[in-house]
C-alpha cells in the first residue's frame, strides 16, 4: 500500500518555548479525507478551528508523530553549532525522526533551509532506508497531508505554550513580535535576572533585552 507523509513544524521564530516538529502519515483514502475536511496552513486557522481538526486528523492518519526540540537544544546548536550543523540541521534531525518512525511511501517536508534540495539529501542521508522526500516551499498551503502536519504542530506547541502560561503568566504567543512576550522578558530580565529554561537566550531578542537592562 502507498503510504504519504506530511511533516511540518510550528515555533521556529519564537523566542519562548519548544519548536514543534510534526508529521501526518495517510494512505489514498486518508488524502482524500484530509481534503474533504478543508485542512490548510495552520496559521490561516482560528486556533478553535485547529484544535478541531487535530482530532479528525488523527482519526484520518493511519500514524502521526511528534518530535519537540526544547529551548536547550536550540541554544546549543545556534550558540556553538558549526557552520550548516545549526537550527537548520536541527530540524531537519527531527524531520527524518519522524520519517523514520512513519516509515512512508514518500514524504513532503516544508524545507528548513533556504535549499530545498540541500534538505532532501540531509535528510534522506539520516535515514536508515530509502524513501522519496519531496521539499518544497509552502508546502503547508500546497499539500493536505503538510497542512495536516502544521495543524498537529501548531496544536502541540499551543498546549506546551498555555502550560507555561498557567505556571508563569501572562508570556503572550512567545514570539518576539508580542508586546506581551516582550514585557514578559522585560520581567524577567529585571535586576540582571536569569532566563527560566523555557527561553531561547540565543535569540536576538533576550540578548538584545539584556544589553539594555546592562546600561
Amino acid at each position: 500500500m502507498t503510504s504519504i507523509a506530511g511533516v511540518d513544524e510550528a515555533g521556529r521564530g519564537s523566542v519562548i518555548g519548544p519548536l514543534v516538529v510534526a508529521g501526518v502519515l495517510v494512505d489514498e483514502g486518508g488524502l482524500k479525507a484530509l481534503q474533504r475536511l478543508g485542512v490548510k496552513d495552520s496559521k490561516l486557522l482560528t486556533p478553535e478551528r485547529r484544535r478541531e481538526l487535530s482530532g479528525k486528523i488523527k482519526e484520518v492518519a493511519l500514524r502521526y508523530a511528534y518530535s519537540e526540540l526544547s529551548p536547550a537544544q536550540i541554544d546549543r546548536v545556534v550558540l556553538h553549532g558549526v557552520k550548516y550543523r545549526r537550527l537548520n540541521y536541527l530540524e531537519m534531525v527531527a524531520m527524518a525522526r519522524i520519517i523514520e518512525e512513519l516509515r512512508p511511501s514518500k514524504a513532503i517536508v516544508d524545507p528548513c533551509d533556504v535549499s530545498p534540495e540541500r534538505c532532501v539529501r540531509e535528510i534522506q542521508a539520516m535515514l536508515p532506508f530509502k524513501v522519496e522526500v519531496l521539499s518544497e516551499r509552502h508546502a503547508d498551503r500546497i499539500y493536505p497531508v503538510v497542512s495536516a502536519a502544521s495543524i498537529l504542530a501548531k496544536v502541540r506547541r499551543d498546549e506546551r505554550i498555555s502550560e507555561l502560561r498557567k505556571r508563569y503568566g501572562d508570556l503572550g504567543s512567545g514570539y518576539p513580535s508580542d508586546p506581551r512576550t516582550i514585557r514578559f522578558l522585560e520581567s524577567l530580565l529585571k535586576g540582571g535576572g536569569e532566563c527560566p529554561p523555557f527561553v531561547r537566550v540565543s535569540w536576538a531578542t533576550v540578548r538584545r533585552l539584556r544589553s539594555l537592562r546592562q546600561k
